[in-house]
C-alpha cells in the first residue's frame, strides 16, 4: 500500500519516480508479469477507467476496442518514459491532476501486488512503503534523466550489448527511437532538444559505458 506523502506533489510539474521490491526482492521475473505491469501502468494513468482492469482482461476485443474509444475521463499523469527492471522500476511523471501521481502509483502498486500474489501463491506486501521522488527542475535535468533511466538495463547488466538496450521491451526507448509500435509516452518535450530520433539515440549511447563503469563502482561500495 502506497504511503500518504508529507509534501504534496505539485500537478503540472515533472517527477523521477521510484521504488523496488521489499528487501531487494525481484518483482518481475519473466515475461508475463512484465507485460502486466505494462498493462497496468498503460490502464491506470487515466482517471476514470470504465471497468477494473481484470475484468477488463476479461472481455472479448471486440468490446475491449469499443471502450477504448470511449471516454475515460482526464489523465491523472503524462508517462514522459519508464523502465521496469528486475527488482525495481523508474518513471519519469507530470502529474495532470492534484494527488495524480500518488493515486497512480497506488493503483499501480496494488493492482500489481494482487496480481503477483495470487500467481505465487503468496500473501503480504512487495513494494516498499513508500515511492521515492525527485522534481525535475531545469531542461538539461529532464534529457539526462531520461538518458540514466533508458540506460537502466545497459548499466545493470541485465543486457549486455547497446543493440540489446535498443530492443528491451520493457522500457520506453523503443518508443523513442522508433522500435516500438505502442506509444503511451509524450514524447515531444524531450525530442523536441534534437534533430532527428537518431540524434536522442547517439545521446543515450554516447554515456553508455560511462554510466555502466559508475553502476559497477556503486555495487562495489555498497557491498
Amino acid at each position: 500500500m502506497t504511503s500518504f506523502r508529507k509534501v504534496p506533489l505539485v500537478t503540472g510539474e515533472i517527477y523521477h519516480v521510484f521504488n523496488r521490491g521489499i528487501d531487494g526482492r525481484v518483482t518481475f521475473s519473466n515475461t508475463k508479469e512484465y507485460s502486466r505491469a505494462y498493462q497496468i501502468m498503460k490502464y491506470y494513468r487515466f482517471s476514470s477507467p470504465p471497468l477494473k482492469l481484470s475484468v477488463f482482461f476479461r472481455i472479448s476485443d471486440s468490446k475491449r476496442q469499443k471502450l477504448q474509444e470511449s471516454f475515460w475521463g482526464e489523465k491523472l499523469v503524462s508517462i514522459m518514459c519508464y523502465c521496469l527492471m528486475p527488482n525495481h522500476f523508474h518513471f519519469m511523471l507530470r502529474q495532470e491532476v492534484d494527488g495524480g501521481i500518488s493515486k497512480f502509483l497506488s493503483l499501480f502498486l496494488n493492482s500489481y501486488t494482487r496480481y503477483f500474489n495470487t500467481k505465487n501463491d503468496r500473501v503480504g506486501q512487495l513494494f516498499l512503503d513508500t515511492f521515492k521522488n525527485v522534481l525535475v527542475e531545469r531542461e538539461e535535468q529532464l534529457l539526462h534523466l531520461s538518458r540514466y533511466i533508458h540506460l537502466n538495463p545497459f548499466s545493470s547488466l541485465i543486457v549486455n550489448s547497446l543493440e540489446d538496450l535498443y530492443k528491451y521491451d520493457w522500457s520506453s526507448l523503443g518508443e523513442y527511437i522508433g522500435g516500438s509500435e505502442d506509444h503511451i509516452c509524450e514524447k515531444e518535450m524531450i525530442l523536441s532538444s534534437f534533430k532527428t530520433k537518431e540524434s536522442y539515440k547517439s545521446f543515450i549511447s554516447d554515456r553508455a559505458e560511462y554510466q555502466r563503469e559508475l553502476k559497477q563502482i556503486e555495487n562495489l561500495i555498497i557491498e
